[in-house]
């Protein structure tokens, strides 16, 4: 004799469930994920905030990689959704690919430029800015964080925080630092090969100015070495540990944090044990602004 399914238990038996699919004229992987549990907002983030930690962590892994650290933790996860939240978090292009020539990269269609800062030491201020974008994690989802950083005296001259990573909010960033430091024309432009940074409103605003356009090597985050390191101080002092209600309370806050903390306050001992600010300061006590970029290149 055999035991009837109590009323509300999910089929297990192949047979069983290829009948009930049968009868309700749907496919079996739509049954599998009605069995999924359901995720609420706030699991949903932790779910996003795990895949984001293992991506980064393992930038040569793709989202089946991840799905099963993911499944190896305990969690059931679909592969499918995995694929999702990391293509809508800009996760995917963080794979290695072979190499390619600099005028051509198969993420996106606009131009990539060669690496002019891999052997460049600037000597003063405004001859070389780096930018990079990062994620934050707000209570129940994400924001982005695009800053410009000057490479001399680690000094963060402009940064944007927004829910979206289109090219205008790295744009937005970039303008902050052109409108507080009127750098001159020469200046080099560093970043990563991301599609914001390649995209033609940002590269035109770079033309305006006269600035030349540096990008890393394909999959060599040392190549932006500096903005990795800001981002690195952020997360360890500020981010990690701390839930954001919304965006607004994560751009009040970041933004005391690079304003007050990390520009200001922060000793750094590639400065000498000086803080942004006050080397800058004494910098220009010391000699004139400069007037063009002048590059001191090493030939290693």
């Amino acid at each position: 004799m055999t035991r009837e399914r109590p009323q509300g238990e999910p089929a297990t038996n192949p047979a069983r469930i290829a009948h009930l699919v049968e009868i309700a004229r749907l496919s079996r992987a739509s049954y599998y994920r009605w069995l999924e549990p359901k995720l609420g907002r706030r699991d949903d983030a932790d779910l996003r905030d795990l895949i984001q930690r293992l991506a980064l962590e393992r930038r040569h892994e793709g989202y089946r990689r991840i799905t099963k650290r993911l499944r190896d933790q305990g969690l059931v996860v679909n592969a499918k959704r995995v694929l999702r939240l990391m293509r809508g978090d800009n996760l995917l292009s963080l794979r290695r690919k072979p190499f390619v020539p600099p005028t051509t990269d198969s993420r996106h269609k606009f131009r990539i430029v060669s690496n002019l800062a891999r052997t460049l030491e600037p000597t003063g201020l405004d001859q070389l800015w780096v930018a990079d974008i990062t994620y934050i994690r707000l209570a129940e989802g994400f924001v982005y964080l695009a800053v410009v950083i000057d490479a001399f005296s680690r000094k963060v001259a402009g940064w944007a925080l927004d829910d979206h990573l289109e090219a205008r909010l790295a744009v937005e960033a970039l303008d902050m630092a052109i409108a507080a430091r009127d750098p001159p024309s020469g200046l080099i432009h560093h970043s990563d090969r991301g599609v914001q940074y390649a995209a033609s409103e940002y590269a035109a605003r770079l033309d305006q100015r006269g600035f030349q356009r540096s990008m890393s090597r394909p999959g060599n985050p040392y190549d932006n070495a500096k903005a990795e390191s800001f981002m690195k101080t952020l997360k360890a002092e500020e981010v990690d540990g701390k839930t954001y209600a919304n965006l607004g309370d994560a751009r009040r806050d970041i933004g005391v944090f690079i304003q007050e903390v990390y520009n200001a306050d922060r000793l750094h001992s590639a400065l000498g044990y000086k803080t942004p600010v006050a080397f800058e300061e004494e910098l220009s006590k010391t000699e004139p602004r400069n007037t063009q970029a002048r590059f001191a290149l090493s030939l290693n």
